[in-house]
C-alpha cells in the first residue's frame, strides 16, 4: 500500500483483514504445533528403538573394550589379547547396527541429534589408530582411558540432543537420566583405572589425581540426576543405593582416596576393586535402561491426549475464525459507509464550499458565518465518526471565520493605503499648484531651475501615490471626460520619468484614448518607460512606438539593456497576464503589481519579449473600445491671439533663441558601472529603489535638473510672450 492512494472502504477492510488474517494464522499455527507435538510424541518410540537403543549398546561396548584394553596393557597376556580382539569385533558390530538403524529414523531424528550420531559413527570407525597404539604398547593405561572416554563423551552428547518431546515432565526426566548415564560412564572409567592399578600393584600420581577427580564428578552427576527424578523412577535408584554393590563401591572410593599413596603398594583388599566397580557399572546400566523404557512409555498416552486436542482446536478454532470474520466484516461495512459519507462531506467542503466562499469574500460580498457553516455530518451511529464530523464542523467554522477576518483585514489595509495615498495626492497636488505659482513669479534663472526640478520630482511622487491607490482597488482622482490624443498621453507619461530626454516617441497623431482610461494609461506607460530608462545604459535610447493593428492599437517600449533570461521572462509574462492577489509580504514588486492591475482593469494585454538589440520590449495591446480616431472627438479651441513664435505646450525643445533658452547637450557619463554600460534587463520597483548608482548619483541628478530647468524656463517665457 506504500506510495499508492486507496479508498476508505479498501483501507477499512484492510485494517480488519489484518486481525482476521492474524487470527487465522494463529489458529493454523496452533493446530500445526499441536499436530507436530502429537507426531513428535508418536515418533519418540521410533527414535528410541533406532537411535537411543543402538547408541546405548555402543556405549556399553566401548566401555567394555576400554576395560579389556587397560587389562591387556597391564598384563599383556595372550588370553587377554584374544578377549580384546573379540570385544573390538562386538564394538564394530554395534557401530554398524547403529549406522543401519539410525538411517531408518533419519527423518524423525532431530537435526542436532543426528549430527552427533554421525560424529559418533566416524569416531568409532576411527578407533583403528587407538587400537594400534594399544597393541604396540605405546600408550599408558591412563592415556588409553582418556582416549576411549572422549569417544563415549560423543555418544553421551547424542543424549543431550534428545529433545523430541514437548512435554516438560518427560523432558525433565530425560535430562535426569542423561546425568545418570554420564555418572555410569564415570564409574566405568574408575573401574578401568583401578584395574590397571591392581595389575601394577601401585598407582602413579597422575592416576591417583585422575581417580580423585572421577570420584567428585561421579558423585555430583549421580546426585543431580537422582534429585530430578520423580517418585516412580526414584524408587529404582533408591533400591540401587541400598544395595551391597553400591555400598562396596563407596567403600572402594573412600579407600583409594584415604589409603592409597602414589608409588606405594596397594592395600591387600585392592584385589577386589575392579570386580566391585564392574558390578556397579552393570547394575547402573540395567537400572538406567529400565528408567528409560518407563519414560518412553509415558509418551504414548500423551500423544493420544494431543490428538484429542487437535480435534478440539481444529473444530472450535475454525468456528471462532468464521464467526470473527462475519462480525468484523459486517461492522466494517457499516463503518465504511459512515466514513465514506464523512469523506464526501469533507471533500465537498474543501473543494467547493470554502473556495467559493473565499472568492465571494474577495469580491467584497457579505457572508453570514452561521449560514455558511452547517454541520458536516448530520448523524452517525459511531461515536468516533460523529466526533470527527463535529471536529470538521468546528474546523469549517474556524476556517470561515479566518477567511472573513482576512477579508476584513485586507479591506482595512486597502482603506489605509487609500487614505494615505489620497492625503499624499492632495498634498502633492497642492504642492504642484504652489510650485506653479512660484515659477510664474520667479525671475531668477537658478532659482527657477531648482523649482522646475522640485516640480518634476513632485510629479513622480504623485505617480507613486497613485500606485498605492491602484493597489487598494480604487481609481486615482484625476481624470478626463473627453478623449485625449495617444501622442499626448505618451508624452505625459514620459514627463513623469526622470530621464525623459533619452526617450524617443514614434506614435501617430490620428488616434485618441477615451478619457476614462487616460490616467491609468499614463501611469502604466510611465512605469514601463522608467524601467526601460533606469535599467539600460545611460548612452542608449529608449523607443516608444505605436501603430494600429487588427485588434486595436499597439504600443511598444523598447530598451537596449541586457535583456531578461527566458525563465524569468516567462514568469513575468504570467504575472502580467494573470496578476495574483497583492501580498503584503511581496511589497518589493509594487511596479509589477500596478502594471498588471491597470492592464486587467482596461483589458489591455501587456507582454514582455526579447528585443533584437539584446534588450527587452514591452508590448501593450489596447483594445478597440478604448481607442478612437482623434478627428471625431477633437475639441475646438480658438486662441485669443497667436504670437509669431509660440512653443507647443508639450514640446521637448523650447523656441529657437539664444542665451540660456537653448537646451544643454547631454554628456556621456563615465562613472556608471561596467554592467550598466551594456543592456541591463527590465526590473521592478524593488530594483528601482535599491540601485544606488542610478538613484543617488549627484552628477546624474544635476544633469537632469539642468536640462529640465532649461526646458521649463523656455516654456515659461513662451507663455509670457504669448
Amino acid at each position: 500500500m506504500a506510495g499508492r492512494k486507496r479508498s476508505i472502504r479498501f483501507k477499512i477492510f484492510a485494517i480488519l483483514l489484518v486481525p482476521v488474517t492474524a487470527l487465522v494464522v494463529i489458529w493454523g499455527f496452533a493446530a500445526t504445533v499441536t499436530i507436530e507435538q502429537g507426531q513428535q510424541l508418536l515418533r519418540i518410540q521410533k527414535v528410541y528403538d533406532n537411535v537411543v537403543y543402538p547408541v546405548s549398546e555402543t556405549i556399553n561396548a566401548l566401555q567394555t573394550e576400554r576395560f579389556v584394553s587397560v587389562s591387556y596393557l597391564a598384563w599383556r597376556t595372550t588370553s587377554l589379547r584374544t578377549d580384546l580382539q573379540g570385544q573390538r569385533r562386538r564394538t564394530d558390530g554395534w557401530a554398524d547396527e547403529m549406522t543401519r538403524l539410525s538411517e531408518q529414523a533419519r527423518d524423525e531424528t532431530p537435526p542436532a541429534m543426528w549430527s552427533r550420531v554421525q560424529d559418533l559413527i566416524r569416531q568409532v570407525r576411527g578407533l583403528d589408530v587407538l587400537r594400534g597404539q594399544i597393541d604396540d604398547h605405546t600408550l599408558t593405561r591412563l592415556e588409553a582411558i582418556e582416549e576411549y572416554s572422549s569417544v563415549v563423551e560423543t555418544a553421551n552428547q547424542v543424549y543431550d540432543r534428545l529433545m523430541i518431546s514437548p512435554d516438560i515432565d518427560i523432558v525433565g526426566q530425560t535430562k535426569a537420566l542423561i546425568l545418570l548415564v554420564r555418572s555410569r560412564e564415570v564409574v566405568s572409567q574408575q573401574s578401568a583405572l583401578v584395574l590397571g592399578a591392581q595389575a601394577a600393584g601401585r598407582m602413579s600420581q597422575d592416576e591417583r589425581d585422575a581417580f580423585s577427580g572421577m570420584v567428585g564428578k561421579r558423585r555430583l552427576l549421580y546426585q543431580l540426576g537422582t534429585s530430578q527424578l520423580d517418585s516412580t523412577l526414584l524408587k529404582q535408584f533408591g533400591a540401587l543405593n541400598a544395595s551391597p554393590v553400591y555400598s562396596a563401591f563407596l567403600s572402594l572410593e573412600n579407600d583409594v582416596i584415604a589409603r592409597v599413596r602414589p608409588g606405594q603398594p596397594l592395600p591387600p583388599d585392592a584385589i577386589a576393586w575392579p570386580t566391585t566397580a564392574q558390578a556397579l557399572t552393570s547394575q547402573l546400566t540395567e537400572t538406567t535402561n529400565v528408567a528409560a523404557d518407563v519414560t518412553a512409555a509415558r509418551a504414548l498416552p500423551l500423544a493420544q491426549a494431543v490428538l484429542w486436542r487437535i480435534g478440539i482446536v481444529g473444530v472450535l478454532g475454525l468456528a471462532a475464525v468464521l464467526a470473527t470474520m462475519f462480525i468484523s466484516f459486517r461492522f466494517a461495512r457499516t463503518l465504511t459507509g459512515e466514513l465514506t459519507a464523512l469523506h464526501r462531506a469533507a471533500r465537498d467542503l474543501a473543494e467547493r464550499r470554502l473556495p467559493d466562499l473565499v472568492r465571494r469574500l474577495r469580491r467584497g460580498d457579505d457572508v453570514d458565518v452561521a449560514a455558511e457553516t452547517p454541520p458536516v455530518v448530520q448523524r452517525s451511529d459511531t461515536f468516533e465518526v460523529e466526533n470527527v464530523g463535529n471536529a470538521f464542523t468546528s474546523v469549517q467554522q474556524t476556517a470561515v471565520e479566518a477567511a472573513v477576518g482576512q477579508a476584513e483585514l485586507r479591506k482595512g489595509v486597502n482603506k489605509v493605503f487609500l487614505n494615505l495615498a489620497r492625503r499624499s495626492q492632495s498634498l502633492l497636488q497642492r504642492q504642484l499648484g504652489m510650485l506653479d505659482s512660484l515659477e510664474k513669479v520667479t525671475a531668477d534663472p537658478d532659482l527657477l531651475e531648482r523649482l522646475f526640478g522640485v516640480d518634476h520630482l513632485t510629479t513622480r511622487m504623485r505617480r507613486h501615490a497613485e500606485g498605492l491607490i491602484i493597489l487598494s482597488g480604487a481609481v486615482p482622482g484625476r481624470g478626463w471626460r473627453n478623449p485625449v490624443r495617444l501622442y499626448d498621453v505618451v508624452r505625459a507619461a514620459i514627463e513623469e520619468v526622470e530621464d525623459y530626454l533619452r526617450v524617443d516617441v514614434t506614435v501617430p497623431h490620428g488616434y485618441s484614448l477615451v478619457g476614462g482610461s487616460v490616467t491609468d494609461m499614463i501611469h502604466l506607460l510611465a512605469e514601463l518607460i522608467e524601467n526601460a530608462t533606469v535599467f539600460s545604459p545611460p548612452h542608449t535610447r529608449v523607443h516608444v512606438r505605436g501603430e494600429v493593428v487588427g485588434r486595436g492599437f499597439a504600443l511598444e517600449v523598447e530598451d537596449r539593456g541586457l535583456g531578461i533570461p527566458p525563465e524569468e521572462l516567462e514568469r513575468l509574462n504570467q504575472r502580467l497576464a494573470d496578476p495574483p492577489e497583492f501580498d503584503l509580504a511581496d511589497s518589493d514588486r509594487l511596479g509589477l503589481f500596478v502594471v498588471g492591475l491597470l492592464a486587467r482593469r482596461h483589458n489591455i494585454r501587456v507582454s514582455l519579449r526579447s528585443s533584437p538589440y539584446g534588450g527587452t520590449s514591452a508590448v501593450m495591446l489596447l483594445p478597440q473600445e478604448v481607442v478612437v480616431e482623434a478627428g471625431m472627438h477633437e475639441p475646438a479651441v480658438e486662441p485669443l491671439s497667436q504670437p509669431e513664435h509660440v512653443a507647443p505646450a508639450l514640446a521637448l525643445t523650447p523656441p529657437v533663441g539664444g542665451g540660456h533658452d537653448s537646451l544643454p547637450k547631454r554628456v556621456r557619463q563615465t562613472h556608471i558601472a561596467p554592467q550598466l554600460r551594456e543592456d541591463p534587463p527590465l526590473r521592478d520597483d524593488r530594483q528601482l529603489r535599491d540601485d544606488p548608482r542610478l538613484r543617488d548619483d549627484p552628477r546624474l541628478s544635476e544633469e537632469r535638473s539642468d536640462v529640465f530647468s532649461s526646458f521649463r524656463s523656455g516654456w515659461q517665457r513662451a507663455q509670457e510672450d504669448s
